[in-house]
């Protein structure tokens, strides 16, 4: 099967990149894939890097004449090709597949995934679920219900969860781990608590409320816990709060790691405390390498998470609680190792990579079906 896949990002990309890297990894060995994405992202850098995938540029601009050159470009791409499915994860890329493909015969299936909890009732959403859509992923039930209640509802919707390796992504032992807080902080004492994040820095990502918490602690507790916070450089307001919450000397922020076990291996516990979140490769990341999770209550992160069991589940935003599970992890360290146990299994069963690439391919059998079925919509 011939598979164009696109995205959007020009930068980090985050969980799309993720995604799509796993998604080309467990589908090359038998579909002929391409990519067409920005040059300039790291999807675009690290998917060179994977033998037998063409990786094309691929732009998908929003101003009137450069849509225009750039539909036409892909459209004459796209009747040359004959792609069996183009896989479209964002919503400028799926415009313009949209776009080149109406009238054509055959159509390619087209597919698209739903990587965030954005609303989409908006007239392009419906234009595109219409006209440029034969099946859809959400990659969370949360996600799910989302497009239930939207025109993408008059087409197949498959929850597809995220494909953790949990072959790669495996607990350290505890030289390892050592290893990792020395460069991170330095050496410890051996009841130091440490908590890291591998979602990012960004204010949405709701780490700097984990900061407050550990600022209330008493200053005894306090000095037992470090945090670390990988991703893009944080603002400097919130390095600010920081600084005020007293917790300076108790954080560090690493920037982007090629690596997560570099962050993740030196960790007690993880965390993902998002305002918003669809799924979250980073809580089930950090699960796999057999490391309770702390999570919000948003979006799809509740899903991943069973409270009490491999991890903690708290209310967007809740300082106190938040406080409280600190209390709770300092004061009862010996129930970390069963719940990081507990967290890997859980991963490995729910999040397995074999099930995700098995049922992202049924639905690309089921798009191409009813595209091949079904008249062009113009």
């Amino acid at each position: 099967m011939k598979l164009l896949i696109t995205d959007i990002h020009h930068g980090n990309g985050g969980g799309h990149v993720t995604y799509i890297l796993s998604l080309i990894q467990g589908l090359r060995s038998e579909y002929d894939i391409t990519l067409a994405v920005p040059p300039t992202g790291r999807l675009f850098q690290r998917a060179s890097e994977i033998p037998g995938i063409r990786v094309l540029p691929g732009l998908y601009t929003s101003r009137l004449p450069a849509m225009v050159r750039e539909v036409r470009a892909l459209r004459a791409f796209l009747e040359a090709e004959r792609f069996d499915i183009v896989h479209v994860n964002g919503g400028a890329d799926h415009r313009h597949v949209m776009l080149a493909t109406l009238g054509m015969k055959p159509r390619p299936g087209i597919v698209w995934t739903k990587h965030n909890t954005n609303p989409v009732n908006s007239v392009g959403h419906r234009l595109r679920a219409r006209l440029g859509t034969h099946a859809s992923i959400a990659v969370s039930d949360y996600v799910a219900d989302i497009l239930q209640t939207s025109a993408y509802r008059r087409r197949p919707i498959r929850v597809v969860r995220n494909g953790i390796d949990v072959q790669t992504l495996t607990p350290v032992t505890p030289a390892e781990k050592a290893v990792y807080r020395d460069a991170l902080f330095g050496p410890l004492p051996p009841d130091t608590l440490v908590l890291g994040s591998i979602g990012g820095t960004d204010h949405n990502k709701g780490w700097h409320l984990l900061v407050q918490a550990a600022g209330r602690l008493p200053e005894s507790l306090r000095a037992r816990l470090r945090l670390v916070i990988a991703g893009d450089p944080p603002s400097p307001e919130l390095l600010t709060l920081v600084e005020r919450a007293g917790m300076a000397p108790f954080v560090r922020f690493p920037g982007l790691v090629s690596d997560v076990r570099t962050v993740l291996g030196a960790c007690d516990v993880g965390f993902v405390l998002s305002f918003r979140e669809a799924a979250s490769y980073a809580s089930c990341e950090t699960m796999a390498m057999g490391i309770p999770a702390l999570v919000s209550d948003a979006g799809g992160l509740p899903e991943n998470v069973r409270e009490g069991i491999d991890g903690w589940v708290v209310p967007v935003a809740d300082i106190d609680m938040l406080e409280e599970v600190l209390h709770q992890m300092l004061e009862q360290p010996e129930i970390l190792r069963k719940m990081g146990e507990m967290a890997r299994s859980r991963v490995a069963t729910a999040f397995s990579v074999a099930q995700f690439i098995h049922d992202t391919k049924e639905v690309y059998q089921n798009a191409l079906l009813l595209a091949r079925g079904s008249p062009a919509p113009i």
